[in-house]
């Protein structure tokens, strides 16, 4: 196993700080415009959010080489979105319980899981690698 220096510890440690940060970023403004609708019946940011979350996961995974880079944004997504749905005591809902909420939340939580799954592995067993052949270089 490779030895990191200290600094580059806590670089990586910084990047997937902020990629936790860009999670919490993405809950906030998607929980906010989720419920647009094109016309009267089509949720297209609910939509928009959800391919948007499955995106990013699968990149951020494959730029950092590790699951863990998608998890964190996954986690800082998972954390606001499960907040604004909670009701609070004075009635106030950020995601309601409407069509655009239900894809928002439901489409968002299987975007992020998917993302996670299909982002490449760090690790060096064949199950967690996320091919079956050759490591990869």
């Amino acid at each position: 196993m490779e030895q990191r220096s200290q600094a580059e510890s806590a670089l990586a440690g910084a990047a997937y700080g902020m990629l936790f940060v860009l999670g919490v970023v993405l809950g906030v403004v998607g929980g906010f415009t989720q419920s647009w609708y094109l016309g009267d019946s089509i949720p297209a940011a609910a939509v928009g959010w959800v391919i948007g979350l499955l995106v990013i996961c699968l990149l951020v995974g494959r730029m950092m080489r590790g699951k863990l880079a998608a998890l964190m944004v996954a986690a800082g997504w998972l954390l606001v979105s499960m907040l604004f749905s909670v009701k609070l005591s004075a009635g106030d809902l950020v995601i309601s319980g409407d069509l655009a909420g239900y894809i928002y939340l439901y489409g968002g939580m299987a975007a992020v899981v998917i993302g996670v799954l299909l982002s490449p592995s760090s690790g060096k067993s064949w199950l967690l690698r996320g091919h079956y052949g050759p490591p990869l270089k």
